[in-house]
């Protein structure tokens, strides 16, 4: 069994990749955390494709955290993307954004995400809320087994 507990935080604003990087830190969580920039940039990482062609992609993320607001592909579409394609459709994907529009969470949760979180601006919260996000999705949480496995 493969007990890779990484996590894939999309994010294009560097201060919100600090911050992030910082509460994980802060809450002793030791996971490898890869960072994509843009949608592209994870689908890439994802699949395989692009700047990421040739990694082994039978290492999947345990939990992605998608922020809504990116440059080339939104987090939508990559939302819709990784549910559509039988590697990626069961992977536990985490909305992390600063987004307070309804819609937003609406679509998220319509395209198939795990939760959705409103990132809170305070530094205390928000460490707080990534101990949780952690205590859940990379200790209490099974997830599926590779695809292609039974």
């Amino acid at each position: 069994m493969d007990n890779n507990r990484d996590i894939l935080l999309v994010e294009d604003n560097p201060d919100d990749i600090e911050l992030t990087l910082r509460a994980l830190k802060k809450s002793k969580i030791a996971n490898e955390v890869t960072v994509a920039k843009d949608g592209v940039e994870a689908l890439d990482y994802l699949f395989g494709t692009g700047t990421y062609a040739g990694r082994d992609i039978s290492r999947m993320p345990t939990v992605i955290l998608l922020d809504l607001k990116l440059p080339r592909i939104s987090g939508l579409e990559v939302l819709k993307r990784l549910r559509a394609a039988k590697r990626t459709k069961l992977l536990p994907v985490v909305v992390l954004t600063s987004s307070k529009e309804e819609e937003d969470m609406v679509s998220s949760y319509r395209l198939g995400a795990n939760s959705y979180i409103h990132k809170p601006v305070d530094f205390t919260k928000f460490v707080e809320a990534v101990r949780e996000l952690e205590l859940y999705w990379l200790v209490l949480n099974e997830p599926p087994p590779p695809a292609g496995k039974k």
